[in-house]
């Protein structure tokens, strides 16, 4: 029998954290699922931590060469999904253990939605919570998907969150072409935004994920061309999609977007040296894949 979710895992260099990833996912309660690991050839002993896992029969492991960055590792893994629904878990975030059930359930409430997502907790390399809720915005419930494509451009950031606390209707992301990283630093919001195109959000009012921040998401070079990207991608929603937003509203977005840059490197500054990952450990996000 097909499962009825895809949870798709990419993986570079985190060794450090791949085993509390996995832990977690395999930990549901909700058990319909395959999990699909795609490691990127990472030279730090992942590849070989994730064997045990493949006593799983829910579990498969491949190993993608080298080259295209995270972009074609999320899409090398998304490719051999079956499921209905997809999630994609970063090799060093996780997701509590009701995350999958309350989603699914969620979805299939809610026909016409093709995205679900949920708050998260934002935490550091090792694991000390840094904020315990964050995400969603405003939105509640069942939104139609400009409703929801608005609300995120207005508030200048992602507020859907990373892809650990989001669940996408598979059959709709393939429809827009998979992955897309013409922005690569908002390649999650961008995608989300494109499968938004074909049906409806939900948004589940619970902390259900942990996205992982370290010290090489925010230095001042990165945190100006994610702003920048931002503004890009905010651009390219308003001309491709006539009267969503006046002049006025993608201005303040634009503005906010970049405020956001700025308090980003703010907090950094504050708590940065609780960021420092442990010495055997690199992030596992897009900026740092290879």
């Amino acid at each position: 029998m097909r499962p009825l979710v895809s949870i798709v895992v990419p993986s570079y260099k985190t060794v450090a954290y791949i085993k509390e990833t996995m832990d977690s996912i395999l930990g549901q309660t909700y058990e319909n699922l395959e999990v699909i690991v795609s490691d990127h050839s990472s030279p730090d002993g992942t590849w070989e931590l994730l064997q045990p896992y493949a006593q799983d029969p829910r579990v498969q492991l491949f190993e993608q060469p080298r080259g295209g960055g995270a972009p074609a590792n999320w899409t090398a893994a998304t490719e051999r999904a079956t499921g209905e629904f997809l999630k994609l878990v970063c090799g060093d975030d996780t997701i509590d253990p009701t995350c999958v059930e309350r989603q699914v359930d969620a979805m299939l409430a809610a026909p016409n939605a093709v995205v679900c997502a949920s708050k998260r907790r934002i935490v550091n390399s090792h694991g000390e919570v840094l904020m315990a809720s964050r995400g969603l915005g405003h939105l509640r419930g069942e939104v139609s998907g400009p409703q929801a494509v608005r609300a995120a451009i207005l508030a200048g950031t992602n507020i859907f969150g990373e892809p650990g606390c989001v669940l996408l209707r598979r059959e709709a992301l393939q429809a827009t072409g998979g992955w897309d990283d013409r922005f690569p630093y908002v390649l999650d919001l961008h995608t989300y935004c494109n499968v938004l195109q074909h049906g409806s959000f939900v948004a589940v009012d619970e902390v259900l994920a942990a996205f992982r921040l370290n010290a090489s998401q925010w230095t001042i070079a990165l945190s100006q061309q994610q702003s920048e990207q931002v503004v890009g991608f905010h651009h390219k929603v308003a001309e491709e999609t006539p009267g969503l937003l006046t002049k006025r509203e993608l201005l303040r977005a634009d503005t906010r977007a970049r405020g956001m840059a700025i308090a980003r490197r703010l907090y950094y500054l504050r708590v940065g040296n609780k960021l420092n990952p442990p010495a055997t450990a690199t992030s596992g996000s897009f900026s740092k894949d290879e």
